[in-house]
């Protein structure tokens, strides 16, 4: 595995504010879901801590970054929107920009690794994207893309490190927070850490207190060894289950990380897997590998949460039926 370390600067960051969280929301609302919050009372019995589970799962398009998505998509001028919207994704967020685009009626092209599940490939070609294959690796993810905006003169909606994405995002903790109060805790995955950072700004306006605990793959951890070390460290081609958790950190979700995570929590494999099939069992609710590393580090750290009111975020359901993990 390639590792890339680099020291970055934070001159020319746009910083969403927790008023672009209130404008966005308003924006994207007739667009969204207002998920529901479940909790299962053996879960909590498992864990020793209060669970609240946020279900992102259940989201337009099966994932919060339509949030994100909707919020670039509906606040484009209609002179930029003409050109359409282009972004590159792992899956989820090129889907929520094709439904996004769909409902606005413009043009979208997703660049996505061909290793991205067939399920979410064939649902944003559904929405009416141009769904354009690279390797699996975040340098060719961004090489191939580059041609394509070239040619299209698209607005680029970067999958998190955009202060539009990030501002939606946070509305899902808006609505946590609305949902369930006085949490101690709120509990996200994290890759690129465009939730963590939406939910970072929307509790550090509204929850100062709340600790904010990200959660990742120990075989795609190159955000818990950034947090460590103080600097991005970004790792190209991560292997691991939780497919919507390969890319690494860029300079605006560093920002939030560095400045409001309490710490990064790491799950296994293993324990990924088998968080996934305990919430599918127990909770009979569909969610992706990449949601279950939040509980999965939840009943590997009981201490950090036993005795808490915890909000953990379902992020996705968007799943390969044919290809789930603990049939492989």
């Amino acid at each position: 595995m390639t590792e890339m370390m680099e020291k970055n600067s934070f001159q020319e960051l746009v910083i969403p504010t927790y008023e672009d969280v209130l404008a966005a929301h308003s924006r994207i609302e007739p667009h969204i879901h207002r998920t529901p919050v479940l909790t299962s009372e053996y879960m909590n019995q498992l864990t020793g801590a209060e669970l609240f589970f946020k279900c992102e799962n259940l989201q337009k398009a099966g994932a919060f970054k339509v949030r994100g998505a909707s919020n670039a998509v509906f606040g484009l001028t209609e002179k930029r929107a003409s050109s359409g919207v282009a972004t590159h994704s792992s899956g989820n967020h090129g889907l929520c920009l094709s439904y996004a685009a769909g409902r606005r009626g413009i043009p979208v092209s997703v660049v996505v690794p061909r290793s991205a599940p067939e399920a979410k490939k064939q649902a944003m070609r559904g929405y009416g994207a141009t769904v354009v294959e690279c390797e699996p690796s975040t340098s060719s993810r961004e090489e191939v893309f580059a041609e394509v905006v070239a040619q299209s003169g698209a607005d680029f909606v970067h999958p998190y490190n955009d202060p539009r994405v990030i501002a939606g995002q946070a509305t899902c903790s808006k609505e946590l927070l609305e949902q369930v109060v006085e949490l101690d805790a709120v509990v996200a995955p994290i890759g690129g850490g465009g939730m963590v950072s939406g939910t970072c700004l929307t509790l550090h306006n509204l929850a100062p207190k709340t600790k904010i605990f990200a959660a990742e793959p120990e075989q795609a951890d190159d955000a818990c060894r950034s947090f460590k070390a103080g600097y991005i460290i970004a790792d190209d081609a991560p292997v691991t289950v939780a497919d919507g958790l390969k890319v690494p950190l860029k300079e605006l979700t560093w920002h939030f990380v560095r400045n409001h995570v309490s710490d990064i929590l790491l799950a296994s494999e293993k324990e990924i897997v088998d968080a996934m099939f305990l919430i599918w069992q127990r909770m009979k609710i569909v969610m992706e590998p990449s949601s279950a590393v939040t509980l999965a580090t939840i009943i590997k750290n009981k201490e950090h949460f036993a005795g808490q009111r915890v909000g953990v975020i379902i992020t996705g359901g968007n799943v390969d039926l044919g290809k789930l993990p603990w049939l492989v």
